[in-house]
C-alpha cells in the first residue's frame, strides 16, 4: 500500500472523553512489542535450544520472532487486535463501527505481511495468544515449523 493509500485509509481518532480514566491507561498500557505472550514464546523456544532475532524491520510486517538461518518467521498475535475469532476476541460495545474499522485493518496488514513474506521466500507461523496455555502443544507446533533445533533446514 502506497503512502498516499495509507494516509487515506487512516481513521479519524474519535475524542475519548467519554472513556473513563482506568479504560485510558489500561488501553495505553498495551504495547506492541515484548507482549507477555510474545515473552512465553521466546522463553519456549529458547528452552527448547532454538536461537532467533527479534522484530526484524526490513521484513514486511516486522515478525516478533526471525530465524534467518531457517528463513522462517514467527507472529504472537493478540486475539483481539488482529480478530482470532475465539473468545478473546469480542468487540467493544462502544464505538462498535470504529473498533470494526480499525480491527478490520490490522487483519488486512497482517494478510498483506504473511503474503508479502512468502512472496519472498520465507515460512511464517501465527501463534495466538489463547494457544499459549498448553505448552505441550505449542512446542510440538514450533518443532514441525521450524524442524530440530541447531539445523538449518529451509
Amino acid at each position: 500500500m502506497s503512502p498516499v493509500e495509507q494516509k487515506s485509509f487512516r481513521l479519524k481518532r474519535p475524542d475519548f472523553a467519554d472513556v473513563p480514566e482506568s479504560r485510558r491507561r489500561n488501553m495505553s498500557a498495551i504495547r506492541p512489542r515484548h507482549t507477555k505472550p510474545e515473552h512465553i514464546v521466546r522463553q519456549l523456544l529458547h528452552r527448547l535450544g532454538y536461537r532467533f532475532r527479534l522484530h526484524r524491520k526490513d521484513l514486511p510486517g516486522h515478525p516478533d520472532i526471525v530465524f534467518p538461518g531457517r528463513w522462517k518467521v514467527i507472529f504472537v498475535h493478540g486475539c483481539f487486535w488482529h480478530r482470532h475469532g475465539c473468545g478473546n476476541s469480542v468487540l467493544p460495545r462502544t464505538r462498535r463501527e470504529w473498533w470494526e474499522a480499525k480491527l478490520h485493518r490490522n487483519v488486512e496488514r497482517d494478510e498483506a505481511a504473511l503474503a508479502g513474506l512468502r512472496k519472498l521466500g520465507w515460512s511464517p507461523l501465527v501463534i495466538w495468544e489463547c494457544e499459549i496455555g498448553d505448552k505441550e502443544a505449542l512446542a510440538q507446533v514450533l518443532h514441525k515449523h521450524l524442524g530440530p533445533p541447531g539445523s538449518r533446514t529451509v
